[in-house]
């Protein structure tokens, strides 16, 4: 063996075998247990040779995680961090380090999956109704949900809302023209796709047209906050629905819209302790008349019981509901900002009310004394203010021109005005500069005489005099202490990546390295305003572009977009530049989309969005698109086809042979192909979709490419696209021509993140990618073979081979016993698992993908634990265990229920909580039994539980 250079070891990179979990010597095991001699021959055999992209990647080598952090570090120092008070819905904020670093730099928050399996998430799900509940109190709405994507996708979301809520038959919906821009724009791409139609004008005109809804911003751009109680009972005379864009720090001081006649509300929780991050990501809420709970998008957490009547959290009502209702579905919203909530609701539980007040009261008296001072100076600004100042009758362009010299950004507004907005960061330093702009000497004795003779800037008739946050979990963690024991208390309840495989088909839950993760909260990313002048934002520029190279070399596209804050974001985009592409061709008739009956069902839920009708194209008994009905549906709606919507591989699991053909098909009637990017860990540097011919895909940066998902969010969901869809891409796009508006509130979406899928690339490099993917197809077919005694694979591809995921199918085994996948998804929990993805896309079924991060241990581990359940089913079917008293039935099994003095089951309690001798060792206890769903969804409590429901649980058990 010959001795390796300096180069050699200097240059290895050690990160691919870290990223990937099994070693070498694991890896030629399980592949002779697959049946195949090496990783390329096992890949010949699953993927079609006509999809088998020609030469590799043309990426760099790997990175050492020095050598790639070091580049990043370069990058991140093309940005130059100015003072930004430009506001506009973006403000500065202290994000506490007790949060900092338990919270967003946590493995236990930030790996954890959306709370689908509620008893493995009871923490996550605390820490989100606290967030349902700040919002309502401070809104004063009678319920809301667990966070959207951003305030301008949240006031599109208001509007559908309305819609489907109001008994107006119009058509028409009235958008205040001092909403912020942003905003205003995603309403109109969200509407034009609807067939909505939009007028803007004065808030004090919106009871005049006739229309279903409007929507107002309170306080408003300008920093205005208006009463608008009068005009909201107008519209309510006219049958129309009141939604309110506002702000939630203002709303400890102000009126909250509930009290004033709002009917939806809207917002972003941004200031609570989330840095701008160029845009994102950033927790927006919505709350809502209690009438309208059933019909609100997005996530809600509710109140059910467990198996023991102890109060228990769930997920409740419309738990995606896209894969229920798909093209009736009353939105495509998949990803919340799950992570971003959390942290705001823990800035609320950690200031608590008199804190959050007092930052509140600080702000408003430094923006009352700082506009006193500007018009001691002759300078004309607004009144009625909470935060940000409307300056008037200025030279703005001189003004932003001193501001840089300062290395200060102030809103942009036209010729004759600027904004500035203040936030919890500004000291007096900031005031007295901010004040030296317009040629004001603002000493420290100044600011301190103006503050004893100014008044403060808010009508006395909207001054807010309800309570707000009276739940002890607002007014109990204050110290630094008893917060992080909170947390900690909170995250202990959980199942996340940091403790366990969490083996969820289609979601791809891999590995999140630190690496990845640490430029993240870099001030140079973190700390820059989205609306920041570009000389400032080189950076950011540089990493965009760079990401964008790698991801149009690794997908086989031209460009891409990365406005889109979630999957559903960019299917929604995809198809919105399919539409736009055809319209600009003279062919705007084309509205049908083809969707395969196994898609996933955000898939009609987008398409319907954009104004599409949907026609449903079935699968053969091999799970596999079946053509002839597809060339059928395609010939039938030639005249009108706009698009096919197809995964690949398939939801289904397999890469099916005639994915090239059905390309051709739907190309030959004039119609365009979107692939759903979920599943492209089964891809990367093995094919590319825009070589095979599609047209169009959104790519999960929080799937295949190391984003994590943080409890059910951040996502990132560019969108690619082929050359000739280019100039469709959402506007902000540098290709993009303008005809399709944003889709989000920021040019480039969450922006702050991007670093996390740039690292993994970089440290991957172009060997590293392809044999992440080799080893996620490895990881799923040594997981269905060795299961195959036991469970059956329903679907298989070339060769009896799956892709990077199997079903496993339960439907014979409840038949023959009465155990459903349900019942085993709950045993799992007993084992410290985390379920594979339940009845989807076939009821009664596992999906399972293992990834390429999992280690051989952790899979036989995984492969242990369902074989063990498989003999307890054994043992129902021989009658050893009861059909009715088993553990599956009566899983998972709390450790009260274990220790209790009494056993009322008819089956040993160990082998209810240690059905296997390892987990003597390391057990996880889950902290509720079985949640009882039938229960929450007929009685819904969407509010903190009081503190006496805990206390009633705790007397019923002595």
């Amino acid at each position: 063996m010959s001795k390796p250079s300096l180069r050699d070891l200097e240059h290895h990179s050690a990160f691919i075998e870290r990223h990937i979990g099994p070693n070498d010597a694991e890896v030629a095991h399980m592949l002779r247990v697959v049946g195949h001699d090496s990783l390329d021959a096992m890949t010949d055999a699953i993927v079609p040779a006509s999809l088998k992209a020609t030469g590799g990647l043309a990426l760099d080598d790997a990175m050492t995680e020095v050598e790639a952090l070091a580049k990043i570090r370069a990058i991140a120092s093309g940005n130059d961090v100015y003072r930004s008070f430009i506001g506009q819905g973006y403000y500065g904020t202290h994000t506490p380090n007790v949060i900092l670093r338990n919270i967003l730099e946590n493995p236990a928050w930030y790996t954890a999956y959306t709370p689908y399996q509620a008893e493995i998430s009871q923490g996550r799900m605390e820490a989100l109704i606290n967030f349902q509940q700040m919002c309502a109190d401070l809104t004063g709405m009678d319920i809301a949900n667990a966070s959207l994507l951003d305030e301008a996708t949240a006031a599109a979301e208001a509007m559908t809302l309305a819609k489907r809520m109001g008994k107006s038959k119009s058509n028409t919906f009235f958008v205040a023209d001092d909403v912020h821009p942003q905003t205003l724009e995603v309403v109109r791409t969200r509407a034009d796709g609807l067939g909505i139609d939009i007028i803007v004008g004065p808030a004090a005109d919106a009871a005049s047209p006739d229309s279903f809804g409007v929507l107002l911003q309170y306080p408003n751009t300008f920093g205005h906050a208006a009463d608008h109680a009068a005009l909201a009972e107008a519209v309510h005379a006219r049958a129309g629905i009141v939604a309110v864009a506002t702000d939630l720090l203002a709303l400890t001081l102000l009126k909250a819209p509930g009290e004033w006649g709002a009917d939806i509300v809207v917002g972003n929780s941004q200031r609570f302790g989330v840095p701008f991050g160029f845009g994102g990501p950033h927790a927006a809420f919505m709350a809502c008349r209690d009438a309208y709970k059933r019909s609100m998008p997005g996530r809600l957490i509710g109140v059910s019981v467990d198996a023991e009547g102890k109060p228990a959290y769930r997920l409740t009502l419309q738990t995606r509901e896209q894969h229920i209702r798909r093209e009736k579905a009353t939105s495509n919203i998949c990803t919340a900002q799950v992570l971003l909530a959390v942290m705001a609701s823990m800035y609320a539980v950690y200031h608590g009310p008199e804190g959050l007040t007092r930052i509140a009261r600080r702000v408003h008296r430094q923006a009352s004394i700082l506009a006193a001072a500007l018009r001691k100076a002759g300078v004309s600004v607004g009144d009625a203010f909470f935060d940000t100042l409307h300056v008037t009758g200025v030279d703005a362009e001189q003004i932003h021109l001193y501001a840089s010299h300062q290395r200060i950004n102030l809103r942009k507004i036209d010729a004759g005005s600027v904004g500035i907005s203040l936030d919890e960061t500004v000291t007096r330093a900031d005031l007295s500069a901010l004040a030296k702009i317009f040629g004001v000497d603002l000493t420290d004795s100044a600011i301190d005489a103006l503050d004893a003779e100014v008044d403060d800037a808010l009508p006395a008739s909207l001054a807010r005099s309800s309570s707000f946050l009276d739940h002890p979990v607002f007014n109990t963690h204050h110290s630094e202490h008893e917060l992080l024991r909170y947390m900690r208390a909170l995250a202990d309840k959980d199942l996340a990546m940091d403790r366990t495989m969490i083996p969820l088909g289609s979601c791809t839950m891999k590995l999140n390295a630190t690496a990845e993760m640490i430029p993240v909260t870099w001030p140079e990313f973190a700390n820059i305003h989205p609306l920041a002048p570009p000389s400032q934002t080189r950076g950011y520029r540089q990493l965009i572009d760079s990401l964008e190279a790698m991801l149009v070399e690794i997908t086989g596209y031209d460009a891409v977009s990365f406005q889109p804050n979630s999957g559903a974001q960019g299917e929604f985009a995809g198809l919105l530049a399919i539409r736009a592409w055809h319209r600009s061709r003279g062919e705007g008739h084309r509205n049908v989309c083809l969707i395969p009956e196994s898609a996933h069902g955000t898939n009609p839920a987008s398409a319907q969005m954009c104004g599409m009708k949907v026609v449903v194209t079935r699968c053969d008994a091999n799970g596999n698109v079946d053509v002839g009905d597809l060339r059928a549906q395609a010939e039938k709606h030639s005249a009108n086809l706009a698009a096919l919507m197809v995964t690949y591989p398939s939801t289904h699991g397999v890469f099916e042979e005639d994915i090239v053909e059905i390309c051709e098909i739907v190309h030959q009637h004039g119609g365009q192909v979107y692939t759903d990017g979920a599943n492209l860990n089964a891809l990367v540097g093995l094919a590319k979709p825009g070589q095979w011919g599609s047209d169009v895909s959104h790519l999960n940066l929080h799937k295949t490419f190391c984003i994590p998902h943080g409890g059910g969010g951040p996502g990132v969901g560019p969108c690619a696209v082929k050359a000739h869809l280019t100039p469709f891409l959402p506007r902000g796009h540098h290709s993009a021509d303008g005809t399709v508006g944003m889709v989000s509130a920021a040019t480039h979406g969450s922006a702050s993140i991007l670093p996390i899928s740039w690292m993994y690339i970089a440290m991957m490099g172009k060997t590293g990618l392809r044999k992440a993917t080799q080893v996620a197809l490895l990881n799923a077919n040594y997981i269905s073979k060795r299961l195959a005694p036991h469970y059956r694979t329903l679907y298989t591809g070339r060769n009896k081979l799956v892709a990077h995921e199997c079903i496993l199918d339960l439907r014979p085994l409840e038949k023959a016993t009465g155990v459903t996948a349900e019942d085993v998804a709950k045993r799992l929990i007993d084992f410290g698992f985390h379920a594979p993805t339940l009845s989807f896309p076939v009821a009664g079924t596992l999906m399972v993908e293992p990834t390429e991060s999992e280690s051989q241990h952790e899979l036989d581990r995984f492969i242990d634990a369902m074989i063990q359940i498989r003999e307890e089913i054994h043992a129902i079917e021989d009658g050893r265990l009861d059909r009715d008293d088993n553990p599956l039935k009566h899983a998972p099994h709390t450790a009260t229920a274990a220790a209790a003095s009494e056993w009322t089951h008819a089956y040993p309690r160990e082998l209810a909580v240690f059905p296997l001798p390892v987990l003597k060792q390391q057990k996880y206890w889950p902290p509720v039994a079985r949640v009882d769903n039938v229960h929450g969804d007929k009685n819904v409590f969407c509010a903190c539980i009081p503190v006496d429901a805990f206390k009633e649980a705790e007397d019923a058990d002595a």
